[in-house]
C-alpha cells in the first residue's frame, strides 16, 4: 500500500535528515526570502515531530528501508555538493574579477563591489565562515597579465589531452588523401539531385562508388 509506505518513511528517525538534506539542495543557488521560508518549514516540521512521537522508536524492523533512506541520505548530501561547487566557483571568478577592477581604478576612490553579501547565501558557504568575514572579503591585489597565463594554463592543462586526440584524428583523415576531382564532382552532382534527403541507400553507394 503506497500510503503505509508513506507513513512508514515519514515516522523513520532518518526521515528529519533526509528532509534537511533535500531542503539543502534547494537552497543552493536560492534568494535569501526563499531560504529563509525553507528553513522555517523545516523548523516547523522537526516541531510537529517531536510532538507526535511515540515510545515506537524500537520499532525499526525493516532493514530494507533503513538502507533506503540511508542510501537516499547519502545521494542529496553528494548532489548539494555538485551544485555548490559550480556557484562556488563562480563566486570565486568574481571575487578575482572585482580584485582585478579595483586594482585598476584604486586611484579613483571607493573600491568596487561587483557582488554583496546577501547574494552569496545558499551557496554552500557555513555560517562560521559568513560571521568570520565580518560581512567584507579581503581581496588580494591580482596581475591581470599573471591571470590570463593563469587561465591559459589551467584551459591548457584541462583540454590538452581532448586536442591531441582531435589533432591524431585530423592527421589520420589527412593520410587518407583526397577524392579525385571527378569523384567529387559526381557527389556534389548527386548531393544537388537528392538535397531534400542527402543520404544514399546501400544500392546507391554501390552505384556511386562505381562510377
Amino acid at each position: 500500500d503506497v500510503e503505509a509506505m508513506k507513513a512508514k518513511i515519514i515516522a523513520h528517525p532518518q526521515y528529519s535528515n533526509l528532509l534537511e538534506a533535500y531542503m539543502d539542495c534547494q537552497k543552493v543557488g536560492a534568494p535569501a526570502e526563499v531560504v529563509a521560508r525553507l528553513t522555517e518549514a523545516r523548523q516547523e516540521f522537526v516541531a510537529r515531530q517531536k510532538s507526535s512521537m511515540t515510545s515506537s522508536r524500537d520499532a525499526s524492523s525493516d532493514p530494507e528501508l533503513d538502507q533506503f533512506m540511508e542510501a537516499y541520505y547519502d545521494m542529496l548530501v553528494k548532489y548539494r555538493e555538485e551544485l555548490t561547487r559550480p556557484l562556488q566557483e563562480a563566486m570565486e571568478f568574481m571575487r578575482r574579477i572585482e580584485a582585478q577592477l579595483n586594482t585598476l581604478t584604486s586611484a579613483n576612490g571607493a573600491p568596487i563591489r561587483v557582488f554583496t553579501d546577501d547574494k552569496c547565501d545558499g551557496i554552500g558557504s557555513s555560517e562560521d565562515d559568513q560571521d568570520n568575514s565580518g560581512g567584507e572579503t579581503e581581496l588580494p591585489e591580482i596581475d591581470p597579465r599573471a591571470e590570463d597565463r593563469e587561465l591559459k594554463n589551467h584551459l591548457l592543462k584541462k583540454y590538452s589531452g581532448y586536442l591531441s586526440s582531435l589533432k591524431q584524428e585530423l592527421s589520420k583523415k589527412k593520410k587518407k588523401g583526397k577524392l579525385p576531382k571527378d569523384a567529387r564532382q559526381k557527389l556534389l552532382n548527386w548531393w544537388e539531385l537528392h538535397y531534400k534527403w542527402p543520404y544514399p541507400s546501400e544500392t546507391e553507394k554501390v552505384a556511386l562508388a562505381e562510377s
